[in-house]
Parts: C-alpha cells; structure tokens; sequence
C-alpha cells in the first residue's frame, strides 16, 4: 500500500429487507460482484475524482510549495484515518456477522453505539490536532514556506473531524448490509456540490472570499460532511442504525477487531512522516512529487479499497452464515477483478509519467522527479490490488492481527531502507517505496492462502 489515502478515504428509496440481505449468502458470486462490488469501486472513484481536481487546483494555480504543503499535510490525515478505521472496520466485521445471522435490530444497535464513540473520538481528534498543527510540521523538517502553508490546510481540515469520523461509520452500516449504491447516491451528490466549491473557495469566484489553500480543505471536507449528515438521516428512517447508550461490551468487540488495521495505519503514517522528512532533504520539488505520485495511484488504490469493502461485507455474512467455502471464493474473485485496472495503471505509469504528472502541475522539476516515482511503482502497483483487496476481506472475516504484523513490519522497515538508499538520491527513495509495497501485497495473498481466517470469532 502507497496510499492509505484520505487517504482510505461507499440508492435506493426503500430499505434493504431480510431477504435482499441473505442474497450475500445465496445469490450467485459473478452476479453480486456487479450488484455489490461496482456501486462501492464506484462510490470510491468518485471520491479519487475530487482529490484529483483539488490536487489540480492546488497545483496549477497555488503552486508547487501549495502542493508540497499538502502532501505533508496527508500523511497527518492519515493518522487520523487510521483511528477511524478502527471502528469502521470492527463495525462491519461485527454488523455483517449479525446480518448473516439474520439479526438485524442488533446490527443497527452496533451502528449506534459504533457512532457514539466516533463522533467523541472525533472531537479528540480536532482539538489536538488544532493545537499541534504547527509541532508536526517542525517534526517533518518541512521547508518553513511549506511549513506555514500546510498548518493552514491541516488546521482547516481537522476542525471537521467529527463529522469525518461519523461519515466512516454511517459508510460501514450501509456496506454492512450488503446496500453499496445508497452510499453511491449519496456520494455522488456530494461530490458534485465539492467540484463546485472548490475553484469557488480556492480562487475566490463568484464574488466569495479568495481562500487559497484553506479553501482547498474546506471543499475536501465537505464532501464527506455532507455524506454523512445525509447517509445518517437516510439509516434512521430505514432502521439500519440505533443510537442510544453505548454498550461497553460491544464497544470493546468492535475495537478488539478494528485495532489491528488502526495500529497499522497509525504506524504507516509515522512511517511517512518520516519518509516524507527524507523527501524534503532534497527539497520542495520531491515532497511534491511523493503527493502527485500518491493522486496517480489513487485510482488503483481506491478501487482495490471498493472490491475490498465489498468483500469484507459478503465474507462477514456468508461466515455468520457457516459458507466458509463460498466465503474464500469471494476473496479471490475479487482480486481478480481487481488486478484488470490494475494492468491498466500501471501500462500508463511506465509508459506515460509525464504526461499524468502534467495534469496536475506545470512546475518541470516536480514533473521530472514525478515521472520517476511512477516508473519505479508500475511493477508493485501490481500487488497493490491484492494488498488493498484481501486485507478488506481478512478485516471482514475479523482476522486483522496477522494482517497488523506482517504490513506493519514491513512499513518500518522503510525507515532504515530509506535513509540508506537515500544515498542514490530520489530513486533509492522511490525503490523503498515500491519494493516493500509490493512485499505487502504478497503477504496478503500468503494470509489468505493460509486459511486460519476461517476460524476467526467476532
């Protein structure tokens, strides 16, 4: 994984009944790969979309120390999505368990208390990152034009923590139950008004405030924000989530479950705070370029996380459902699917690096270093399907320890790998990255091999 993107950052009219939801365990595995898989692989492309367009304003029109400032500015993000993966993740081991075994009210009960917890994590979230804003951009080395720049974006950004970590929940509930197109609709609605925002913020068009860099964050945040205020009104009337005093034993099953990924993720982004401190060494172009290479990827990335939100849905249920066998078909059936872009992204990354690096920049030096990470990465962005996809359908089978292990060992190993291979410049950095990527996806494909998921208990 290169990218645990915000990161990592899911209609219909009517709820999903008993019967719709036990088609995860029935309904014929190629068919629900397109009613269930696509909606989701979608709901994430469009999210991409935006991140794209807004790494295109920043870069085209706020230049390139506006782009440095937010790349070091995700690894940040990234942290702070790895503690609400947490929770999405434990909720929709746990939910789909309970749909499987056809017990709905108590999935919905799970969703509440799951959602109690996130909003007050949330709120923690933002008010520590408001008041050490400035401490972790010291932290990073960051060039102090980057430095000032990106404490602007960050502290607009965490301010909308808390709806940003009850978004992540209100997502698990839908995909939980096997519903991937409500959160489709929503989404795209979504993002359509954030398109719209974000030259509206950024340049200050249409007689609004010229915000730059702040509006950027602004539009980013709202895409979510307003996903989640719609998604949760949406579960309400349908019944799907139950919010009351949370239960201190669920709770802890939830987290028990999602800690691992969240470990993970919070060492993934130490880990690149760190790598991004080595990038900045050699200077504003690089830390830009490691952002821009990051964009490109996300669309491989992000469409590995919808297969493998999918298949963490339907391999929850079909294992309440005591469907081991048909459990594990999913998981590779979803890998294949997935690997076909992948083929794709990386043809384009090998052949064409500067014409993709291009869109979002007209800075020659950021396009340069740019094309090189992109060179160096086609091959592992093989693998970075089978990462993305079978952790998500190991989280879905409640087995994230191993998982935990395995990438987290091989994420700090760039540290040492980096600040040796940094002796031959940006490709030594490029080749850390790449070369352990591509070792996590291996892993994943060995654990899910293995088969002691099988015997995971949520």
């Amino acid at each position: 994984m290169t990218l645990p993107l915000d990161e990592r950052d899911g209609g219909v009219p009517v709820a999903l009944v008993g019967v719709e939801r036990a088609a995860l365990v029935h309904e014929p595995l190629a068919r629900l790969v397109v009613r269930v898989a696509l909606p989701a692989v979608a709901s994430n492309l469009l999210m991409t979309l935006f991140l794209a367009v807004d790494s295109y304003w920043i870069g085209t029109r706020l230049g390139a120390t506006a782009l440095a400032a937010a790349t070091a500015s995700i690894f940040w993000v990234w942290l702070g999505i790895s503690v609400a993966e947490m929770l999405s993740v434990g909720l929709t081991a746990l939910a789909a368990r309970r749909h499987g075994e056809r017990n709905a009210a108590e999935a919905a009960r799970a969703a509440g208390d799951a959602l109690v917890v996130a909003l007050a994590l949330g709120t923690f979230v933002a008010v520590a990152g408001r008041l050490g804003v400035r401490g972790m951009f010291s932290l990073m080395h960051a060039p102090p034009n980057v430095a000032a720049t990106g404490a602007t974006y960050l502290g607009t950004y965490v301010l909308a923590a808390p709806v940003l970590y009850g978004y992540f929940i209100v997502d698990a509930a839908f995909r939980a139950s096997g519903d991937t197109r409500t959160p489709l609709v929503i989404l795209a609605a979504s993002v359509a008004v954030s398109l719209m925002l974000d030259p509206l913020l950024i340049l200050g068009l249409s007689g609004l405030p010229r915000l730059g860099i702040a509006g950027a964050a602004i539009a980013t945040v709202s895409t979510r924000s307003l996903a989640f205020v719609v998604g949760l009104a949406v579960l309400r009337r349908r019944g799907m989530i139950t919010l009351g005093r949370p239960r201190a034993g669920v709770i802890a099953r939830v987290m028990r479950v999602g800690m691992p990924t969240a470990a993970t993720g919070v060492v993934f982004s130490f880990v690149y705070v760190v790598v991004g401190r080595t990038a900045s060494g050699f200077g504003t172009a690089t830390l830009a370029a490691l952002g821009l290479g990051f964009r490109v990827e996300s669309w491989l990335y992000m469409i590995g996380v919808g297969f493998g939100a999918a298949a963490a849905a339907i391999v929850g249920q079909n294992l309440g459902a005591h469907a081991i066998d048909r459990a594990e078909r999913v998981g590779w059936l979803m890998l294949g699917y997935s690997t076909m872009p992948a083929l794709l992204v990386a043809m384009l990354s090998f052949t064409a690096p500067e014409w993709a690096a291009g869109i979002f920049t007209r800075d020659a030096e950021v396009i340069a270093q740019t094309a090189s990470y992109l060179r160096i990465s086609a091959l592992s962005q093989l693998l970075l399907s089978a990462e993305v996809v079978l952790e998500g359908a190991l989280g879905g089978a409640g087995h994230t320890v191993p998982p935990m292990v395995t990438s987290t060992l091989l994420t700090v190993s760039r540290i040492p790998i980096a600040g040796w291979a940094a002796r031959f410049g940006t490709v030594g950095l490029w080749w850390t990255i790449s070369a352990t990527s591509a070792g996590r996806g291996l892993a994943m494909i060995a654990l899910w091999r293995a088969g002691n998921w099988k015997r995971s208990r949520v």
